[in-house]
């Protein structure tokens, strides 16, 4: 009879044990649901290399990793920010106060992502920077729960104006993006040229969605630089280099210096337009054969090759459930803190790692377009090369403003 008792009262225990268990993992999901919100541009200048195309690397991200982490069923919401600041802040706020959104990856602009970062401090969620690329992120617009994970200024200022430089182009003349990305990618790329021995000329600044852009190149052709700087992206930087074709800019011996490009603005452009353009980048989709598989995969589904972003969106949102998983919880803390103790090791990075200031640190690469000739399919568009490693791409973690780094010092 005693032996009775004991076993009964063991299967009991154990009974208990396992329903407490059950309990307290659930516990760790606030709303027993895992649910990320892709804030994009969806038909403005930025929808090309972001915009659907980033809804659905993240989807796609989600569909592969089974589509639940830990029983918990993972949501994805979307919505177009309009190229707005306060329309990204209010549906931001939206998603975490009303719809339970654990995690916000975006595909935005700079001054939109650095909103998003302080909304995620205040609320206490991650935020992932896959489209802006502001060194800000990283300096004093850090938080504790905020990844900048694709590219910044300084990387791309590190690998084409480094490039170019070294091959003779000293004298440099700015048509800038007039807001926060346009000017951080000057001002980094100001930086690099003056550190070579070149000069600033001058610059000039246009507004986000500049249609005309014919007074701003003829300002930069009078300045008889031998490079003009282009510090904007998308369907600003397609248009800015279209118009300089017209003008025969190029013909008449100023070059170009495509600060940040992306596959969809050099197929936007056609070959003829962009030949020889260099630039960098943090992925190429025929880099190698996981980059091949990923991106024969993602073509299934879209229809097109991925830009970075695409790319980078979709590891990121691969690393963030791994965290979720590895933990047990959506807390913002934990998960943040998981991500920034592991690697990334996939087709988009080898060895990538976050540091303390929230910077996912990973290779670049200087890219250049292939000529009409050399292009063997519609997206045989370019070619790397060199591999620029992450710790040479990035700003050394000892000169950030992060107030998070001076803690951790």
């Amino acid at each position: 009879m005693s032996g009775f008792w004991t076993y009964f009262t063991a299967a009991c225990a154990a009974v208990a044990l396992a329903a407490g268990f059950a309990t307290g993992t659930k516990a760790q999901f606030s709303d027993h649901k895992i649910a990320i919100g892709v804030i994009v541009d969806m038909t403005g200048v930025y929808s090309r290399h972001g915009g659907p195309g980033l809804i659905g690397a993240v989807q796609m991200a989600v569909d592969d990793f089974g589509g639940q982490v830990n029983g918990m069923p993972i949501q994805v919401v979307s919505a177009d920010y309009q190229n707005k600041v306060d329309i990204t802040s209010a549906v931001a706020r939206r998603w975490f106060d009303s719809e339970g959104a654990d995690m916000v990856i975006e595909s935005t602009d700079s001054a939109s992502a650095l909103a998003l970062f302080r909304l995620g401090a205040e609320k206490k969620r991650v935020i992932i920077g896959a489209g802006s690329a502001t060194t800000a992120l990283t300096n004093d617009g850090c938080m504790s729960y905020g990844i900048h994970y694709v590219y910044d200024t300084y990387a791309l200022a590190t690998g084409t104006g480094s490039a170019i430089v070294a091959e003779g182009g000293k004298d440099w003349f700015f048509v800038t993006a007039d807001y926060a990305f346009g000017h951080a990618l000057e001002a980094d790329t100001s930086r690099v040229v003056l550190a070579g021995g070149g000069k600033v000329l001058g610059r000039v600044r246009a507004p986000l969605s500049t249609t005309d852009f014919s007074s701003y190149l003829l300002q930069a052709q009078a300045s008889k630089a031998q490079i003009i700087g282009l510090a904007n992206a998308g369907g600003d930087f397609v248009n800015a280099v279209k118009q300089a074709s017209e003008f025969g800019i190029t013909q008449s011996g100023q070059s170009l210096a495509a600060m940040l490009v992306f596959i969809t603005d050099v197929k936007a452009l056609g070959l003829q337009v962009a030949q020889g353009m260099k630039f960098t980048t943090g992925f190429y989709w025929d880099r190698d054969e996981e980059s091949r598989a990923f991106a024969r995969k993602y073509y299934e589904r879209m229809k097109a090759m991925p830009s970075m972003v695409q790319a980078g969106g979709y590891s990121a949102t691969m690393h963030y459930l791994n965290a979720v998983k590895a933990v047990g919880s959506d807390d913002a803390e934990k998960v943040a803190s998981w991500m920034k103790a592991n690697p990334i090791n996939d087709f988009f990075a080898r060895n990538g790692h976050i540091r303390a200031d929230g910077r996912m640190v990973h290779d670049m690469y200087l890219a250049e377009v292939k000529t009409p000739a050399a292009s063997k399919g519609e997206w045989d568009l370019m070619k790397i090369l060199r591999t620029i490693p992450g710790d040479q791409a990035y700003k050394p973690l000892d000169q950030s403003t992060c107030p998070l780094v001076k803690k951790a010092g």
